[in-house]
């Protein structure tokens, strides 16, 4: 939806420079003015997008909004000056710049205006019942709390073990299953979120079944956490969910497009960057001998595991002093060992340009779940439930677990990107990877995400190869 809206305000804010232009300096040459205006407003809505400006997880208020506008119009007038020296017919006369700007700030202003007044006032909105006060209910029910974007109002909560008037986070609990006929009529919702403890004898059948034909919508609370959330609950998921859903089917058109893509910009990657790598290179070199400490390899190889469990070397550059200890390989109980060269390419990920050598011999893909050391895929299978599905298809250099979560310290987080790396698994598509391609550009240039984890370690520190020169995490 991000992605959407930002594709959608391109042409909203291109029409209104160029109609605003045109009628000012008149039709004569229309089509270049309208590369130019069309231009400016790409540059806009760029820097809006790497700005967070469509994310209203984010920016929340039209307040939020209004801070950052003017720090991405910045932005946006960087780029542009960067375009305009490298194609210089579309350059505009200060006029028409100033006017296109006026226009832009006319038509953006006040739909955002309206746009937030209508989620604070929450017009529009859709009632949600909830069936169920278990751990899923009160998840779906924050969930809905925290995004007032998707103008959902929850009426109340059907109690699935007893008749009690308790509630649920402030919301009335409206007696059991056996009364939901009247419940419905009571309360009218849109929308019923199955969040049920125990289906297979309370399941409501015919009601729910009369209520889909009535024109609401039924859905399963695990399929609504997944939308609302991105990432699978995967400890509300059954195994019939995995064999019966419509989705994990990957298609052909969508893999080989993703591969092509993928050897297109690893291969374009290494040439470009052939003089950054030796600069690289060099510093890493650099810092070992003013640092007067034992010299380490310049690039980090580490077996990982790969698609349909096969083992690979995965290749980066070091950042870190070499040790003969046993270390942990989470990344918060290494952080001491970061050189400062390795610092400065982990903030930007420019520790991981080598590994366009691995998706060229096939190991990796551009995009996908981060492939894990192969001293840790033991106790993780373990621990996190279908963890044996990220080996279903090509590991990636990032993934949607990574735009979202960054790195892991503990099996919690492992567990935690687990359930983002399964939403894409299960959503794997073209279009999606170049939404994370989108996301992860703007990791890389403004350096975000590099932070050593989220919260500290919270389980003890899974022992990895004793001789790790690195972190086996990312």
């Amino acid at each position: 939806m991000t992605l959407a809206r930002a594709l959608g305000e391109v042409g909203v804010l291109s029409t209104a420079a160029s109609v605003t232009t045109l009628a000012w300096a008149g039709w004569n040459d229309a089509l270049l003015t309208l590369a130019r205006t069309s231009t400016l407003a790409f540059c806009c809505v760029v820097a809006f997008y790497y700005n967070d400006l469509y994310d209203f997880r984010i920016v929340r208020s039209f307040r939020d909004f209004a801070s950052r506008l003017l720090q991405a119009f910045g932005v946006a007038f960087i780029l542009l000056a960067a375009l305009y020296a490298s194609v210089s017919d579309l350059k505009m006369s200060n006029g028409a710049f100033i006017l296109s700007i006026l226009a832009i700030l006319g038509v953006l202003v006040p739909l955002r205006a309206v746009s937030y007044g209508l989620m604070r006032r929450r017009l529009f909105v859709e009632r949600v019942l909830i069936l169920g006060r278990g751990a899923m209910a009160n998840k779906i029910v924050r969930e809905i709390e925290s995004r007032p974007y998707l103008r959902y109002e929850i009426v109340g909560i059907v109690d699935d073990a007893s008749g009690s008037d308790q509630t649920l986070s402030g919301y009335p609990t409206f007696g059991t299953l056996e009364r939901l006929d009247k419940i419905l009529k009571a309360t009218d919702p849109h929308r019923i979120i199955l969040a049920l403890t125990e289906r297979r004898t309370r399941l409501p059948v015919r009601q729910l079944l009369d209520a889909r034909i009535s024109g609401r919508a039924v859905e399963d609370a695990v399929n609504a956490y997944e939308r609302f959330t991105g990432k699978i609950a995967i400890e509300s998921l059954t195994p019939s969910n995995l064999i019966f859903s419509s989705d994990f089917r990957k298609s052909r058109l969508d893999l080989a497009a993703g591969r092509a893509a993928s050897l297109l910009v690893a291969v374009v990657g290494l040439i470009l960057f052939a003089p950054l790598l030796g600069l690289i290179a060099l510093a890493i070199k650099t810092e070992d001998i003013l640092s007067k400490r034992p010299a380490g390899p310049v690039f980090f190889v580490q077996e990982r595991l790969g698609m349909r469990s096969k083992r690979f070397s995965l290749v980066k550059f070091r950042t870190m002093l070499v040790t003969t200890n046993s270390r942990s390989e989470w990344v918060l109980d290494n952080s001491d060992r970061i050189t400062v060269v390795g610092r400065w390419l982990r903030k930007f990920r420019l520790d991981e340009i080598p590994q366009f050598i691995n998706v060229i011999r096939g190991d990796m893909n551009l995009v996908g779940p981060r492939p894990h050391p192969a001293s840790n895929v033991e106790l993780f299978g373990e621990k996190i439930a279908y963890y044996s599905l990220r080996c279903s298809i090509r590991p990636g250099i990032t993934g949607w677990a990574q735009i979202r979560l960054g790195y892991a310290n503990n099996l919690e987080e492992e567990t935690e990107k687990m359930r983002y790396d399964l939403y894409y698994i299960k959503h794997l598509s073209f279009w999606l990877d170049l939404r994370i391609l989108f996301d992860t550009v703007k990791t890389v240039v403004f350096g975000r995400g590099a932070q050593f984890g989220i919260q500290p370690p919270a389980a003890p520190p899974v022992s990895g190869a004793a001789a790790a020169l690195e972190v086996g995490g990312r």
